[in-house]
């Protein structure tokens, strides 16, 4: 579902503050794979997924999504393929506009836009019924402006809107990292069970180790814009907070694990 093949970026090329953000980077992900990200401070997670997402074009390698190579199409072409969900609760949602008017635009992704009428009698029990699945009352609120909402809900909001037309793919960027932990673990428990229910292709960025551990089937570690630990299976499974510590240790070459690893 998705391939990644000796891809690099590199910013400010040629200046004092060139950084290699990339690496002759590769991974290889099947249909249904839930891999979770992990590594320090700069070591190319984000990067990685804005490069795949089609934010950052990369310098080269290419980028296949379900076979096909979207290396030089933009962001807004790649929206189709791509569900989305950031760090940061008020990038995912429009604020001003509505609980429905924010679903019914997710719905139509990729579609062509007509002058027909904003939103079907239909569509909004649909919306209902996927809102009271959340747990959060917003079925109750549609009508309700999105800035009115908490982080929580927001981030709930715009899982529900990513995945509301099956994407290819999956790109989750720190989403709960801004949360407090009850609501974090309210958003990753949905999380789990929106990636099961659709079986979707998932990559997700996490600083906190124990998640990293507990979900998905695959999980990768990232140094210095390359993959240094790529592990699965049993071998995940039976995986500690310990051994990773000492795994980032090994693969960085100091004792020291970055702050927001430990903290978290």
């Amino acid at each position: 579902m998705l391939e990644l093949v000796n891809i690099t970026k590199t910013f400010n090329k040629n200046t004092v503050n060139e950084k290699v953000a990339i690496k002759d980077l590769s991974l290889t992900l099947k249909d249904g794979d839930f891999v979770t990200v992990i590594g320090g401070n700069g070591a190319g997670k984000s990067t990685m997924l804005n490069a795949i997402a089609g934010v950052y074009p990369v310098d080269s390698g290419f980028i296949k999504i379900d076979g096909e190579d979207v290396s030089r199409l933009p962001d807004f072409k790649r929206a189709k393929l791509i569900g989305r969900v950031f760090q940061d609760p008020m990038k995912g949602t429009a604020a001003d506009m509505e609980i429905e008017e924010n679903l019914a635009l997710a719905l139509r992704r990729g579609n062509f836009r007509g002058l027909g009428w904003g939103i079907k009698k239909s569509e909004r029990e649909r919306y209902k019924t996927l809102l009271a699945e959340l747990g959060l009352g917003l079925e109750d609120r549609l009508t309700s402006k999105v800035g009115l909402l908490s982080g929580g809900q927001r981030q709930a909001l715009t899982l529900l809107m990513a995945t509301l037309k099956k994407p290819k793919l999956l790109l989750l960027d720190e989403h709960t990292a801004a949360l407090d932990p009850k609501t974090a673990a309210k958003v990753l428990e949905l999380t789990e069970s929106m990636v099961s229910r659709d079986k979707l292709t998932t990559l997700m960025i996490t600083h906190n180790m124990k998640d990293a551990i507990a979900h998905g089937n695959r999980l990768i570690m990232m140094y210095e814009g390359r993959i240094v630990v790529d592990l699965s299976g049993e071998a995940k499974k039976a995986l500690t907070v310990e051994e990773l510590l000492k795994m980032f240790s090994t693969a960085s070459g100091s004792d020291e694990a970055d702050d927001k690893l430990l903290l978290s």
